[in-house]
């Protein structure tokens, strides 16, 4: 079977990981935390940066630094994981899902401004497939009505929107580093603070409401409970996953963009026949290579095609269900024909395997079984 995806491990990765065990300092902030939190400043040009256990518990904590309480409404697209939702409900604030854009499967930046209500707290655009959203339009609402932007950032990892690195457009930005995303350390996510208000306490809500961050940097002579927080620190052994990641950044940006080429050349006469729709990738914006998708004419032709696939060892996938017709959606009120554009693509969405260590042997039979499969 020719895995969806799976994870780049060289024989850095496991230096580091090793040389993290030999040292036995495997608990979170020490020296590998310190290298890979380094990188991450100098590489994305972060000010301030926070690694934490996923991507779920950096919008956590961007809920807790921003004051979402019980009433507030968070505005964000139906088309994205379950956290992006869970972490301001967990708060007490109601998701209030808008519609994606058909080309980049963004949210759609033009719909915002009717969803605004007094108790609108911020924006979660989530950034699908790598391919930054529309932000300027979406900053500049967010700043006409004094509310919030927080990036879902998990998927868009060395992605830029007009020169800057996705997760640093907006008030904060939140990155996965899980076992399916380009760069990993199997779970684990990162917190980008742009503005420097929220940085002690973000550090003392990370470590589980102590000031023990300014103990490890010769702050303060003791550390002690100063707020509510959490236990959001990942151990050293995966920063040091985390940095062999990193410091082969180049070499896993450039073989899945070769990939992801590839796949979009080979569909081009397919999307000519319009039987495919392939990714668009807007003006000004540069992607990770992190999801191929196609766009199928329907669910039927969509489910073909991905049952073809597996039965020729192809582990090709689907994605989300819409939260806004999940079961939790339909408690929070929402039914199906709520956001038309969302259902439909996607049902009619296929994505295809893609990860560093995809052969070129494998790759062309994804293609010819993709092609035979629509054109013959």
């Amino acid at each position: 079977m020719i895995p969806y995806s799976s994870p780049s491990i060289t024989s850095l990765e496991i230096e580091y990981v090793v040389d993290c065990l030999k040292n036995k300092r495997i608990s979170g902030d020490g020296e590998y935390t310190k290298r890979v939190t380094e990188i991450f400043k100098k590489k994305f040009n972060i000010n301030n940066f926070l690694l934490t256990t996923s991507c779920t518990h950096a919008l956590e904590l961007s809920a807790f630094l921003i004051d979402i309480r019980k009433g507030d409404e968070v505005i964000m697209p139906s088309y994205t994981f379950v956290s992006t939702a869970n972490a301001f409900m967990l708060r007490g604030a109601r998701p209030v899902f808008v519609d994606i854009d058909p080309l980049t499967l963004n949210m759609d930046s033009t719909t915002i401004e009717e969803h605004i209500t007094p108790k609108t707290k911020a924006i979660c655009p989530v950034h699908y497939a790598g391919v930054p959203c529309e932000m300027d339009s979406i900053n500049a609402t967010a700043a006409e009505h004094d509310i919030f932007v927080i990036e879902d950032a998990a998927q868009a990892v060395g992605s830029t929107y007009h020169g800057k690195y996705a997760g640093t457009l907006g008030d904060m930005g939140c990155y996965s580093f899980h076992e399916t995303k380009n760069y990993c350390m199997g779970e684990g996510g990162g917190l980008v603070i742009n503005d420097p208000r929220y940085l002690e306490r973000a550090e003392i809500l990370r470590e589980k409401g102590t000031n023990r961050s300014q103990f490890i940097q010769g702050l303060v002579d003791k550390y002690t409970w100063h707020d509510i927080g959490s236990s959001y620190l990942p151990s050293d052994l995966l920063a040091a996953l985390l940095t062999a990641q990193m410091e082969r950044f180049e070499e896993i940006m450039s073989k899945r963009l070769n990939i992801w080429d590839i796949y979009n050349e080979a569909f081009k006469e397919l999307e000519d026949d319009g039987l495919v729709i392939r990714p668009h990738v807007p003006n000004g914006c540069t992607h990770n290579a992190h999801i191929y998708y196609l766009i199928l004419p329907s669910e039927e032709i969509r489910n073909g095609l991905l049952n073809h696939l597996n039965n020729n060892n192809i582990q090709a996938v689907f994605h989300y269900m819409p939260l806004h017709i999940s079961t939790m959606g339909g408690k929070l009120g929402y039914k199906k024909g709520d956001l038309q554009v969302t259902e439909q693509l996607a049902n009619n969405i296929l994505r295809l395997p893609i990860f560093v260590d995809l052969d070129d042997k494998e790759l062309i039979k994804i293609i010819d079984l993709i092609i035979q499969f629509l054109k013959y």
